[in-house]
């Protein structure tokens, strides 16, 4: 798989996204609803309602960001979330939220790399990733330390963009993520790159089967995906035997 990174420098992967994602978390939020229309939102509740079916009592939240998924994912009863991500500043923006809300009793945020997780072996009943898998720095070991974190029997939901395959949907998502993405990405985030980032790392991203291929291969069973929005997103879903 190709490495896309935000920036053309010396660094690694790790720590351009750790600054790319400190350096737009003011505006973040915004820009999400903005350049999704808004459907990002009816994405993370078809995959809060596949989780809902395991009855969790705590999820892990990987790459939690402002922790949109996990605020949504306590949506299910008597849920504690643990939310994980690189970026501090992202995390500020997730608590202000959380405290808004009054949910610090179930929602923790936690500064942490999702390719070496500090919790111990079988701690979760589920792990979900919200956009955040196309971002590891090495995509197997990150996988791999999910499933070492999740109990057997636990579920593991991915919800990632992906580039449609067919048309028309695909002539269109073409201009949308090659001219508009970028440009209102740098009108109101002032960083071109990462919005330029956005796009380029979905195209380089392995879709559908590919990915759930890659979940075999690390050691997920069951693996299957739903596409969204006529394949603008796909929802993976595998469990630890």
């Amino acid at each position: 798989m190709q490495t896309i990174t935000p920036y053309k420098t010396d660094e690694s992967k790790k720590e351009q996204v750790r600054f790319m994602f400190n350096n737009i978390a003011g505006t973040y939020d915004k820009l999400n609803r903005i350049i999704s229309l808004g459907i990002d939102q009816r994405w993370r509740r078809r995959a809060i309602e596949i989780l809902s079916k395991e009855n969790p009592s705590i999820v892990l939240d990987v790459a939690t960001g402002t922790a949109d998924f996990a605020l949504a994912a306590t949506r299910i009863k008597n849920l504690k979330v643990i939310g994980v991500d690189i970026a501090e500043d992202m995390l500020a923006i997730g608590r202000t939220k959380i405290k808004a809300q009054k949910l610090n009793d179930q929602i923790e945020l936690v500064c942490a790399d999702s390719e070496s997780l500090p919790f111990e072996d079988n701690k979760f009943d589920a792990t979900i990733v919200s956009f955040g898998v196309r971002n590891f720095e090495n995509l197997e070991k990150g996988l791999s330390e999910i499933l070492r974190v999740v109990k057997p029997g636990g579920l593991l939901i991915v919800l990632e963009g992906s580039t449609p395959q067919y048309q028309p949907m695909k002539f269109f998502y073409k201009i949308y993520a090659t001219k508009l993405l970028p440009f209102v990405g740098r009108l109101i985030s002032k960083d071109k790159s990462a919005y330029q980032y956005l796009p380029d790392s979905i195209k380089a991203f392995p879709c559908g089967k590919d990915f759930t291929a890659i979940l075999d291969r690390v050691g997920f069973k069951k693996t299957y995906y739903e596409e969204q929005t006529f394949g603008v997103c796909t929802i993976y879903v595998g469990r630890k035997a």
